[in-house]
Parts: C-alpha cells; sequence; structure tokens
C-alpha cells in the first residue's frame, strides 16, 4: 500500500501557534479524530493570516480557497493536549503555494499536513494570479 508522506523544511516556521484540543477533538477512541487535523489545520491557518492582517477572503488583496489537502498520523494527541503548530508556506507558484503543519504536544510528533492553498477572485469565479505583494513577502 502506498502511503503519503509529508514533512516540514528544516527551517524556522513562518508562523507558530498554540491550540489546545478540547473535547470536541476527541473521537470514541479517545483521542483526537482523524476529523479534527483539517479544523485544527484551518483554526492554523486562519490565525497566520491574521498575524499577517490577512483573512481567507482578502490574502494580498485576493481570496484563498483550498484545492487539496493531505494528512500523515504519527502520534495520539489527547483531551486537554495543547498541541504547537508549526506552519510553512512552501512550492509557491503562479496561482497558490503548499501550506505545510507540523504537529507537536511537547516532544510527541503528532502529525503533518498539507494545505494546497491557490488564489481565487470571487467576482469573476476563476483562478487568480498570486499577488505580487504575497510573492516579495515570501519568495525566499
Amino acid at each position: 500500500m502506498a502511503r503519503i508522506k509529508l514533512s516540514t523544511p528544516q527551517r524556522e516556521a513562518d508562523f507558530k501557534t498554540k491550540i489546545e484540543l478540547t473535547i470536541n477533538f476527541v473521537n470514541y477512541g479517545n483521542h483526537m479524530g482523524n476529523d479534527a487535523v483539517a479544523t485544527l489545520c484551518h483554526e492554523g491557518r486562519l490565525r497566520f493570516l491574521k498575524s499577517l492582517g490577512h483573512d481567507e477572503l482578502n490574502c494580498f488583496g485576493k481570496s484563498l480557497i483550498q484545492a487539496d489537502a493531505a494528512y500523515m498520523y504519527r502520534g495520539e494527541a489527547f483531551h486537554g493536549d495543547v498541541l504547537e503548530v508549526e506552519m510553512f508556506v512552501e512550492d509557491i507558484s503562479e496561482y497558490g503555494f503548499d501550506l505545510l503543519y507540523k504537529f507537536t504536544c511537547g516532544d510527541r510528533l503528532i502529525a503533518y499536513a498539507k494545505n494546497g492553498l491557490v488564489f481565487f477572485d470571487y467576482e469573476e469565479r476563476k483562478l487568480a494570479k498570486a499577488p505580487q505583494e504575497f510573492l516579495n513577502h515570501f519568495k525566499k
């Protein structure tokens, strides 16, 4: 069986935040459910964009939509755990980028995730090119 392989770059994260696992993230196995990772990514992404003075509807002048997502689980997390979420902007293209996530709890690796995000123009209902200000900010 082919497995998804995710990791994060060996550099300082573009953004870090901490999120406590409340009961709504816990499943019948008494640990973080697989559906919780999508919600935690969304929360982390919103905090990251807010730290830049932007949001998903206005990110450097364009909206963002999620084109794909992947998750790789590496350990368990439980109710009350505080996860550190590190985020990395990678693979910038003409229309979007990947946002990579690393979830840890103390010294335990919990999960990696990737969201493929593209810029979108809701008025024209089509993809939009990455704003130059975004490119200037994140191109390394």
